[in-house]
């Protein structure tokens, strides 16, 4: 967990410069049931702020055809995904629905060493990991409008077998169950709405005193 950040003595600022706060980077992390259009919403928030970078996580998923190595998960073998885990190179990993997910750790801390803030599309199981492992990260629960909703959805993606699309639909309730562990909750039933929301929760998470540094 992040310490607050110190600042200067106030004897020892130039009267005459403007005041500066350097701002620490952070983890923002998105969960919710299959479904909910976390994948969209992330995409929005990538593409409208420029200190946004998603974490690319590890998966032995098997690749869907609208999706592309490296763009919006790694995919990889279940010995492979094993051998990095046992060198410890996630920060959580969890298995969903019979597949490996997890989020690399080093680059993570790299890209919060230099300001940006992580984007994490993740399970409930993952948004658990992540909020034990790093207390400071900034957490949102994204709900559907509805389960009617949901199920629509999972069925007009068209990428998934019925038998999964059946199984992530009874996970469901469990999964929406854990949201009040989460900070905040975003209903996504308007794209637009929802992605003001999220901007919104960002901008303050941005300016919070723990996270700013004085440097003038």
């Amino acid at each position: 967990m992040s310490a607050t950040v110190t600042t200067p003595a106030f004897s020892s600022l130039d009267p005459a410069k403007p005041f500066r706060f350097v701002r620490e980077g952070f983890l923002f992390v998105l969960s919710g049931p299959s479904g909910a259009g976390k994948g969209t919403l992330v995409d929005r928030l990538i593409a409208a702020r420029s200190e946004c970078i998603f974490s690319i996580s590890w998966t032995t998923r098997p690749r869907r055809s609208t999706e592309e190595e490296g763009v919006q998960y790694r995919f990889v073998t279940r010995e492979e995904f094993e051998r990095h885990r046992a060198a410890g190179g996630f920060l959580e990993t969890a298995e969903v629905h019979g597949h490996l997910y997890g989020t690399p750790l080093a680059w993570l801390d790299e890209q919060i060493a230099k300001g940006r803030i992580v984007v994490l599309d993740v399970d409930v199981q993952g948004g658990v990991s992540v909020r034990r492992a790093r207390p400071d990260a900034v957490s949102v629960f994204v709900f559907p409008p509805s389960v009617d909703a949901l199920r629509q959805r999972l069925l007009g993606r068209a990428t998934d077998a019925p038998e999964v699309v059946e199984r992530r639909l009874r996970n469901a309730p469990g999964e929406i169950a854990q949201y009040s562990e989460y900070q905040y909750v975003v209903v996504n039933d308007d794209l637009e709405q929802s992605v003001a929301s999220l901007t919104a929760i960002m901008d303050a998470e941005r300016v919070r005193v723990s996270r700013s540094r004085l440097t003038q």
